[in-house]
């Protein structure tokens, strides 16, 4: 992993282009990723050959969010047979690289399908007697397709949600939904965007999303990039705000959505699902259909991940604190199908079963 550009951020810069992702070259080339750990102090661009490179930034966080880690697992297979001729090579490098790429995060399900789409491909390409030569040209042109696909699915979500937002309102998100989450504009914040775009002014609250702080440091930078008003509240404070009537819609992303509509989520989502319920706020998922699992019935059945003790602590000083003291630090968790107003896609706002997509 190499960095090919730093440059430092400023409360002052002007709204510019910034992107999460991108191919750079030709069938030999590298993927670029923004470093999102920098955020918002630094803007680091890197540099991925390999990947067992791709795998560590997905799973430190360097590129997150449900289809942004889609994008990236099918361009880590490309990189699997990077600078391959033989065929037999390539097949090997691309068998050996499957499931350690499908596998490095379990709760979002964007990964496993386009790591499973790049499979079933490549599985044809070999039954039809390509090349070692052709077999990487045909990975690289599907992951290519896989990206402009989320950016596509990214503007219509946007457009299909975007009349929720009033002028003058005021809408609660939580962790990053936007278009460092995508290969696009975003999920949640494209809504947010398309209702800008319109001419509707209104604020967005941003909880803090706590251990790693993707609302406060990723979710601000971005609406700031775009010149939208901004507050950021700890997690906690979220209760205080809904009331004292202070949150008029909820919207965020999803990393998984189940058959019946349950959504895995950043964690902390459900604790503003049922509160947008208990005050009688609307709570929406924006998510594309890739993110929706129809083989699983309900949220029970989504794995949780469960990450390291460190990013509870690190806060108070990278030295585990003395004693016996125990860090849980689930990554996500589950809202009820119950507690959504409904379900922000390309496809429209729908509802259970999801017809419309499946």
């Amino acid at each position: 992993m190499s960095e090919s550009n730093s440059e430092s951020f400023s409360e002052s810069a002007s709204v510019e282009e910034f992107f999460t992702l991108r191919w750079q070259g030709e069938i030999d080339g590298c993927l670029q990723l923004l470093d999102q750990t920098k955020l918002p102090h630094q803007e680091v661009v890197v540099d991925l050959h390999t990947p067992e490179e791709v795998i560590e930034a997905i799973v430190k966080l360097s590129v997150r969010g449900a289809p942004a880690i889609g994008v990236a697992g099918a361009y880590a297979l490309c990189l699997a047979t990077r600078n391959l001729k033989q065929t037999e090579e390539v097949i090997h490098a691309f068998e050996v690289a499957t499931p350690l790429i499908r596998n490095c995060r379990p709760t979002a399900i964007n990964l496993a399908t386009m790591v499973d789409r790049m499979a079933a491909l490549f599985k044809s390409l070999i039954e039809d007697h390509c090349s070692g030569t052709e077999l990487r040209q045909k990975l690289l042109e599907e992951a290519q397709k896989i990206e402009k696909e989320d950016q596509g699915f990214c503007q219509r979500i946007g457009e299909s949600g975007a009349h929720l937002i009033h002028e003058g309102g005021t809408v609660l998100t939580h962790c990053n939904a936007g278009a460092l989450a995508t290969a696009g504009s975003g999920t949640a914040l494209s809504v947010i965007y398309q209702a800008w775009e319109s001419g509707r002014r209104f604020k967005v609250i941003a909880d803090e999303t706590r251990p790693l702080l993707q609302g406060s440091r990723i979710t601000a930078w971005e609406l700031q990039r775009h010149g939208i008003p901004v507050e950021v509240i700890c997690d906690g404070a979220a209760g205080s705000y809904f009331q004292r009537n202070k949150v008029d819609i909820v919207i965020t992303g999803a990393d998984r959505v189940a058959a019946n509509g349950d959504a895995a989520n950043k964690i902390g989502t459900y604790m503003l699902a049922t509160l947008a319920k208990a005050h009688e706020v609307p709570f929406y998922i924006a998510a594309p259909s890739s993110t929706f699992d129809f083989q699983v019935a309900s949220g029970v059945e989504i794995p949780i991940e469960e990450r390291a003790e460190v990013e509870i602590y690190s806060p108070l000083g990278e030295q585990r604190p003395s004693g016996e003291i125990r860090y849980g630090n689930p990554a996500f968790d589950i809202s009820p199908a119950t507690l959504i107003e409904g379900w922000i896609t390309e496809a429209g706002i729908l509802q259970p079963p999801f017809e419309e997509i499946r």
